[in-house]
């Protein structure tokens, strides 16, 4: 910017100019040097020009190779450490899947505070706060998880001990949270989970495995809801009176999808601001679901089928039908989704490859992460417990992702599906008014034992009542 002269008049000398003293011509008749400061004005000019300058510079020097931060460290663009450690510090890196609480029932009965359990210390298991801590996790999606009686077939009714085992999950895993309050944050909303992560806490969520554990019931989804669960997988290993199960497909049977009954459980969640969970359903469930959900659904732990042919993975159709949703796949580390006949020779280098290919496909805003921690023990090499992410996010940096496509990718994306479904639910309780649905499966059976000795509410009553005893 050229310099404006001083008028031969008596005023402030150039605003504009370093911020320094000038002295000024004294008038004729006096003997003192008078000296004047640049105007506010004139400052404010000077720094707004030098921070639009640095930033720049930053600029152009991170597309030479050199990332630079005002008023912070340099960084070059090959420092993947670097780069690695400064994004998961601003980032909350949020895994979709840990099934650590199921290892948790199955060695200790869900008894977190026998010596044993030196969940600060050191476990065999994949996750402890050490491991966790190493991978600068930011937040954690625990998998309260009941297994299906028997895998591929139908679980219909007799779900009384399932919904209780659900139950002692639930307890089990906020009895934990609360047994590391400096580590960890017990959340159910998006907001809950920056404000934790600010506050160098691992934020903690809860999601459930198959809808199997609702005793194919709308109630007890509710119920899960108001305890805390924040997802829920449409099925897992067997098929349920809400859908059909990838593993039930790959056994031979038939792909019925989504029935109406699960139509309507999508539409609850909806209602509840619960996440649609994905994975584990067959192809045409996922199409169906896609198709019925008002809000962005994700996959918690899924990968691409185009690069291996394994149902759990979800077809291109099918991603392509989830970007547009909005939502979000979370690539997992288990080596069977990566090499299905090859599983020893799954690494690392797998897990980038799939993260890549989906970003390529449908863009990096609906990809993340789903490791499935302590739920196999058959992890890819190089992704074998919670301490290694940032080895998965440098290896992606050398493969060319940027600062802000590794940020889409660890925490952005599950954050904003989470809160457009939030929004969502608040839209349709609040301004719409939705109700909670009261459908029933048709093959429940009711228990009428006690009818014969209680009053009627309705005349019409009894005809039913006599016919169920």
């Amino acid at each position: 910017m050229a310099e404006v002269q001083p008028s031969t008049q008596s005023q402030p000398v150039d605003q504009s100019g370093p911020s320094q003293a000038r002295p000024t011509n004294p008038a004729p008749d006096s003997q003192a040097l008078v000296v004047q400061r640049p105007g506010q004005q004139g400052l404010r000019r000077y720094l707004y020009s030098g921070l639009v300058a640095a930033l720049a510079v930053s600029v152009s020097l991170f597309r030479f190779g050199t990332s630079v931060f005002p008023f912070g460290a340099s960084l070059r663009a090959d420092d993947y450490a670097g780069r690695t450690r400064h994004v998961l510090s601003t980032t909350p890196l949020i895994d979709g899947h840990n099934d650590l609480p199921y290892v948790v029932r199955q060695e200790l009965k869900n008894k977190i505070y026998s010596p044993r359990f030196d969940f600060a210390g050191a476990l065999l298991s994949h996750t402890d706060l050490g491991k966790m801590r190493s991978g600068q996790m930011g937040g954690q999606f625990w998998s309260v998880y009941m297994e299906c009686r028997e895998e591929g077939v139908a679980q219909m009714e007799d779900a009384t001990w399932v919904v209780r085992d659900t139950l002692e999950q639930i307890d089990v895993v906020r009895r934990l949270i609360a047994k590391h309050p400096d580590d960890l944050q017990f959340c159910v909303t998006p907001a809950c989970v920056r404000t934790a992560f600010a506050a160098g806490k691992i934020a903690s969520m809860i999601g459930i495995e198959g809808s199997h554990q609702l005793g194919n019931s709308l109630a007890v989804l509710r119920q899960t809801f108001e305890l805390g669960a924040r997802y829920l997988t449409i099925t897992h290993n067997c098929d349920t009176p809400f859908a059909t199960s990838a593993t039930s497909v790959a056994a031979g049977g038939a792909d019925g999808g989504l029935t109406p009954f699960g139509q309507r459980l999508v539409a609850e969640m909806n209602r509840l601001g619960m996440l649609v969970d994905l994975a584990h359903v067959s192809p045409q469930t996922m199409r169906d679901a896609l198709g019925a959900s008002a809000a962005p659904v994700i996959f918690s732990h899924s990968g691409a089928y185009a690069l291996n042919r394994h149902l759990r993975n979800a077809p291109d159709d099918v991603l392509r039908g989830l970007r547009a949703n909005g939502g979000v796949i979370m690539v997992p580390f288990v080596s069977f989704f990566f090499r299905t006949d090859d599983t020893g020779g799954a690494s690392i280098h797998d897990v980038a490859d799939q993260i890549l290919y989906i970003a390529d496909l449908i863009g990096w805003e609906h990809v993340g992460l789903g490791s499935d921690f302590d739920g196999s023990d058959s992890m890819v090499r190089g992704m074998e417990d919670t301490s290694k992410y940032p080895d998965l996010i440098q290896l992606l940096m050398k493969r060319g992702a940027t600062d802000k496509q590794i940020r889409l990718l660890v925490g952005e994306n599950i954050l904003r599906v989470w809160t457009a479904v939030e929004k969502h639910a608040q839209r349709a309780q609040s301004t719409l008014g939705e109700l909670p649905i009261e459908d029933v499966w048709d093959g429940r059976e009711w228990s009428h034992v006690h009818d014969a000795d209680l009053p009627l509410m309705f005349h019409d009553s009894k005809k039913e009542r006599r016919e169920a005893y």
